[in-house]
């Protein structure tokens, strides 16, 4: 039999794998070891929404549902759009509820690209963003956004990388790794770019209510013109510590969601409907839990902020979801170096900045989504590993 790898697909073989994982794969196998790194609440979901999914199992909710999802979490997502941003949404044509909203993403890329079209996609960015690309015969096109614009994107930077094979926009704000977040002003300036050029804007909002002091997060959908040519994802792992209940959605043209919905009948039939009973029970009742969460996250985001730049490493402050993204290049080390020696020798694990691209290193992401006694005594080891890398240097 021939090897295995000379059998395996080109596409799939050209993706490098997570660039997340390899840190905690290691950290697993150590002892005493804090995790600045995987983006996940460490909160446990909020008890009435457990307990809506108890309650379904005991009436006996252990079906499937239509491919779509169900109509009453489908409406619920629409009313929710239609209550904060003034949306109109049809629940029954324009809501696809999926796997998580990396299902979501893929089914997107999937349902619009031809082979070799280009997406833009702002840089650094989620580590899915340029693989689901590839692997749906995209092509992704990296445009850098700079801590001097405070990882903000603007048509000038989109038009430096535009040619004619340029057929979408992926972004994803609030930003992972960065905490980035786009104004209205900012938003706009795209959304004349988009227009113009007739490009497709998939927006990634799952960070969406997790903004801190004035922020405001702007739907982009809800902006002038832009329902009609945007796919907006969101879902329930962030706002309401729901990671493990893998439930989002996508909402868009109907043409568009069919096609996706297409893709999800043959792959996933359904999300689960003990986590879609617990999402129309989120909607419905969980939001006060939510903003206290969201106000927990604003104080550990002060004083990881406070910490890392009293160390001597420049920061952005983050105005949305749960990262920071320190400059490290002071220590003289790369990306992947820091990380590595600050795990083996402080066993504090974080992520590279290169995993969310190239022009990410020189950069690492600290998640504040772990108890702020564990920021602090992160943030001790951190400076002990710099002050002496800093001896050596």
């Amino acid at each position: 039999m021939r090897d295995w790898k000379d059998i395996l697909s080109p596409a799939v073989q050209n993706v490098p794998p997570s660039g997340i994982r390899r840190f905690f794969d290691i950290a697993a196998e150590m002892d005493d070891v804090i995790s600045l790194g995987v983006g996940e609440p460490d909160f446990v979901t909020p008890w009435t929404i457990r307990e809506s999914c108890v309650y379904g199992l005991e009436q006996g909710y252990t079906s499937y549902t239509a491919n779509r999802g169900m109509p009453e979490l489908r409406d619920e997502i629409a009313r929710h759009y239609a209550d904060r941003y003034g949306l109109d949404y049809d629940g029954g044509e324009d809501v696809l509820v999926t796997v998580g909203v990396s299902e979501a993403l893929d089914l997107a890329l999937r349902a619009i690209l031809a082979p070799g079209d280009e997406v833009l996609i702002p840089e650094p960015c989620y580590v899915s963003y340029k693989a689901c690309t590839s692997l749906a015969g995209g092509v992704p096109v990296p445009v850098p956004a700079k801590i001097e614009n405070e990882f903000r994107i603007t048509p000038d930077d989109l038009a430096r990388h535009l040619t004619a094979r340029t057929k979408a926009l992926l972004i994803g704000y609030p930003n992972n790794p960065t905490g980035a977040v786009m104004g209205r002003k900012d938003l706009l300036a795209v959304a004349r770019f988009a227009e113009e050029h007739d490009l497709i804007v998939i927006s990634d909002e799952i960070y969406g209510d997790l903004t801190y002091g004035d922020e405001e997060h702007i739907c982009f959908a809800s902006l002038p013109g832009m329902k009609e040519r945007t796919i907006l994802l969101n879902g329930f792992s962030k706002a309401y510590a729901m990671t493990g209940w893998r439930i989002g959605y996508a909402m868009g043209n109907p043409a568009v969601i069919a096609a996706m919905t297409k893709i999800h009948q043959y792959t996933m039939l359904c999300a689960p409907i003990t986590a879609q009973v617990a999402a129309i029970e989120a909607l419905r009742r969980g939001e006060k839990y939510m903003k206290k969460m969201v106000a927990e996250y604003d104080r550990r985001r002060g004083y990881i902020y406070r910490g890392l730049t009293e160390i001597g490493l420049r920061c952005f402050e983050p105005r949305g979801a749960f990262y920071i993204f320190p400059d490290i290049t002071s220590t003289g080390l790369t990306s992947e170096e820091f990380a590595e020696q600050l795990l083996t020798s402080e066993h504090v694990a974080l992520v590279p900045g290169s995993a969310f691209g190239e022009c990410g290193e020189g950069y690492v992401r600290c998640s504040y989504a772990t108890a702020l006694d564990q920021i602090g005594e992160a943030l001790a080891r951190i400076e002990n590993f710099v002050k002496k890398r800093c001896k050596t240097a």
